[in-house]
């Protein structure tokens, strides 16, 4: 009897274990992860082209020294003692720079600035710029007669080195920038005696240098967009404002015409300006 119960045991758990085998199996089906969504990183190198408007382009002519020698002492003290030229116009050129990205869109310790990355770079540019004025101004002598006083300012081109700093948020980022400026300006001061004729002229024609500040917005393209000529890993759209000072100088007026004596005017230039501008970059190196 034992031994015929012991058999039915087996039998029935033997039954049972096939039977579980046979059953559809319980576990959760997997759980579809969909890929990764690139991020955006700013870093690597980066080259390409701008254009925009230069405005408030200032020359001051302030005169420093009024006296002439003895013989011109009838010409009186008719020169202004500050003019200001202004103008406005077109700039175009090209810029190339380095960016460096620091963190991403999940922030990075000990700057506490959340979702936002920082982007360190350095940018050179140079640009023709359309600003070119002439201004006459008329005086009084001592004997009441008019005479003329002509001021002309021109910046043929500015560039800059500056650095940039940035907070980036994936493909749109906001920076600050700032550093050296240059740029080739031809200046030059007339003053006329009564009759018209040219008696004092002094000018520069050189290339100054100072200093540019100011900051903007930049947005990265799919590097699918058609305007993806070079097949670089990013395409972006930035637009800037910078204020350019290049500093001041002192002229001599010297005496050119007319005969009379033989002292001088003495006049110092100072240029700065404004600009805006759109620029396209093409960048190459990190995706």
């Amino acid at each position: 009897m034992k031994k015929i119960l012991t058999a039915a045991a087996m039998l029935v758990t033997m039954s049972g274990v096939a039977l579980a085998a046979d059953l559809p199996s319980r576990a959760a089906p997997p759980v579809y992860a969909p890929p990764p969504v690139p991020v955006f990183t700013w870093s690597g190198a980066y080259f390409g082209i701008n254009a925009g408007y230069a405005f408030d382009n200032k020359d001051r002519f302030r005169g420093l020294n009024g006296n002439i020698a003895a013989a011109n002492s009838g010409v009186g003290t008719t020169r202004p003692a500050l003019v200001s030229s202004n103008s406005d116009g077109f700039t175009g050129g090209g810029q190339i720079g380095y960016n460096y990205q620091i963190g991403g869109m999940g922030g990075f310790g000990g700057f506490g600035l959340g979702g936002a990355a920082l982007v360190i770079g350095v940018e050179a540019d140079a640009a023709y710029t359309d600003l070119t004025h002439t201004r006459t101004v008329d005086g009084v002598n001592t004997a009441g007669a008019l005479i003329p006083n002509t001021y002309r300012s021109n910046l043929d081109f500015l560039g800059t080195v500056r650095g940039r700093v940035g907070l980036a948020f994936n493909q749109f980022m906001i920076y600050g920038t700032g550093g050296f400026a240059y740029g080739g300006v031809h200046d030059a001061v007339t003053y006329s005696n009564a009759n018209g004729s040219a008696r004092y002229f002094g000018n520069r024609d050189r290339i100054e240098t100072g200093y540019a500040y100011g900051g903007g917005v930049e947005y990265a393209l799919p590097t699918s967009s058609f305007l993806n000529f070079f097949k670089s890993s990013a395409v972006t759209l930035k637009v800037e404002y910078l204020r350019y000072d290049l500093g001041n100088r002192d002229i001599n007026l010297t005496a050119v015409a007319g005969g009379g004596g033989r002292g001088i005017y003495v006049s110092r230039l100072n240029t700065e300006g404004n600009i805006v501008r759109a620029g396209l970059n093409y960048k190459f190196g990190s995706n």
